[in-house]
């Protein structure tokens, strides 16, 4: 039987079982598609990682002796949308069975069914073989609970499949290590600089422009560093062990203006695309680990561990269990507009202007900039979670729906009313300033509240609590807060909502 496999550009996995045993009968299928380039506006150097990648992986199947095609984004026969695609390459290649590996997109998944209900042949379905948890796992792990507590969640993944044990109890008798994870960097230890692969992209960068595809943020097209192979990722990998890993977890809330990456892996873009698997990933950090005891903490090793399995696979499940009305929700009725300098750079805020410039430059920001600066001033200033999902969607060159939307609307955003997150995740100045060296150099003057350089975050932060007091009156983490704004006096509050009002109107002023 003549078969035709569908791959996606985020399913690039070579250890898949498909790939075990070559089939002259079985034609492999990728292509770069304005379907996919177009939905959101994309930051420039995702759309080159998962083009070079994608161009890897075609080379990489056929050197294993397996039958493919491949759709260039120029290419005068491609069609350009998935259906398409697999229409004609039925129809060119006499295919009999079409497979496709389940998507993490819930969009993708429902196109893919309707395909397949459309089409005259056989059709099947296969699991992508990458996570550790099916996508239902967790919603039958909490089936009848109210709280969906990532934690939990977490040690009984680390109990199920063995990770961090010993015998029935944690190893170090504690199960997470997240109090030792949140020092602020001093330039204590020195940062090995990032792992870079200098590669030129110019030719990608061309084809593009040629095909008119509208891109946001900077790329050097001579000087690309993210890995586009299994064999690069594997590389940032080894990294990361060898020269990062000691110091992760000590610093991996930590931000500083001259340390874009600090101790992070940026193994994201390579996991999120398959490139590599959670699996290997967290079986080489302790593999590292064991041998290197006296070099690397315990701490260390959780702190990674437990953001691969234990978050990355809770949001997976979350975004399975609540899809697709998890995409319109918007609990807190937040309206407004992103501003401009989201595409410029351009604020006065320190901590905004290294954040968001950073994810212009690289597309790239830890987790504390995204969720702690870029994400808590979005909801200080109430932007609509549709607007700060596609911005999210977009910039990041690790983001895929399935992982950026219960990160930015449910935890970042709190517009899933609490599916995700137990309170909101805002803060005053006061917190960007314990966690980085930002506020220092900042035309903003981070103790103030509402004088002419008071620092927008404490604004806007009290501003937010007593806008939402109504909504959070009944959510016990959120009642020391809520107590304090009570008994804030009454002119103060005044002129703090005021000067809010003012921010919040003219933000590209500020």
């Amino acid at each position: 039987m003549k078969k035709l496999r569908l791959i996606l550009g985020d399913q690039l996995n070579l250890q898949h079982s498909w790939f075990q045993e070559s089939d002259n009968n079985t034609i492999y299928v990728l292509a770069e598609m304005r379907q996919e380039t177009d939905y959101v506006k994309h930051h420039i150097q995702k759309v080159v990682a998962f083009f070079l990648s994608m161009r890897n992986f075609y080379t990489a199947i056929q050197t294993h002796g397996h039958q493919a095609v491949y759709f260039q984004i120029t290419e005068e026969d491609n069609p350009q949308d998935l259906e398409n695609i697999i229409g004609a390459c039925i129809e060119k290649y006499k295919i009999e069975k079409f497979e496709y590996q389940l998507p993490d997109e819930y969009r993708l998944n429902e196109q893919l069914k309707t395909i397949c209900r459309n089409l005259k042949i056989k059709s099947e379905a296969f699991e992508s073989e990458h996570f550790y948890t099916t996508r239902h796992e967790l919603s039958d792990f909490f089936e009848g609970k109210k709280l969906l507590l990532m934690e939990n969640f977490y040690r009984n993944m680390r109990k199920k499949h063995h990770i961090l044990m010993d015998g029935s109890n944690p190893l170090g008798n504690q199960w997470n290590f997240d109090a030792d994870n949140r020092k602020k960097y001093k330039g204590e230890v020195p940062v090995p600089s990032e792992k870079n692969f200098h590669t030129n992209v110019s030719e990608v960068i061309a084809q593009i422009k040629e095909a008119g595809i509208v891109t946001i943020g900077n790329i050097d097209s001579h000087n690309f560093s993210w890995p586009t192979s299994r064999e690069q990722s594997l590389e940032v990998l080894a990294h990361f062990c060898t020269n990062l890993l000691k110091h992760f977890g000590d610093y991996e809330d930590a931000m500083h203006t001259d340390e874009k990456f600090l101790f992070h892996s940026r193994l994201s873009f390579a996991m999120n695309s398959k490139m590599l698997s959670p699996k290997e990933v967290i079986e080489t950090v302790i593999a590292f680990y064991d041998a290197n005891e006296a070099e690397v903490s315990l701490s260390q090793v959780e702190g990674f561990v437990r953001q691969i399995l234990g978050w990355r696979e809770y949001i997976r499940g979350i975004y399975w269990k609540e899809m697709p009305d998890y995409a319109n929700m918007n609990a807190l009725k937040n309206y407004n507009k992103l501003p401009d300098f989201f595409w410029t750079g351009k604020t006065k805020m320190n901590c905004m202007s290294h954040a968001i410039n950073q994810s212009l430059d690289d597309a790239y920001a830890h987790h504390i900039q995204r969720l702690m600066v870029i994400g808590n001033f979005t909801l200080l200033t109430q932007i609509h979670p549709d607007e700060v999902d596609a911005w999210y969607l977009g910039v990041y060159i690790d983001a895929i729906e399935w992982v950026e939307m219960p990160n930015t609307r449910g935890m970042s955003q709190y517009a899933d009313g609490g599916i995700i997150a137990t309170k909101p995740y805002v803060s005053s100045g006061s917190y960007i300033n314990k966690m980085s060296n930002n506020c220092s150099k900042c035309h903003y003057n981070v103790k103030d509240k509402f004088g002419d350089k008071a620092c927008p975050f404490n604004t806007l932060y009290w501003n937010f609590l007593d806008e939402k007091k109504e909504y959070f009156k009944g959510n016990q983490r959120m009642g020391m807060m809520l107590n304090l704004l009570n008994k804030m006096n009454p002119e103060e509050l005044y002129k703090i909502k005021v000067k809010a009002t003012e921010i919040i109107q003219n933000l590209d002023s500020y």
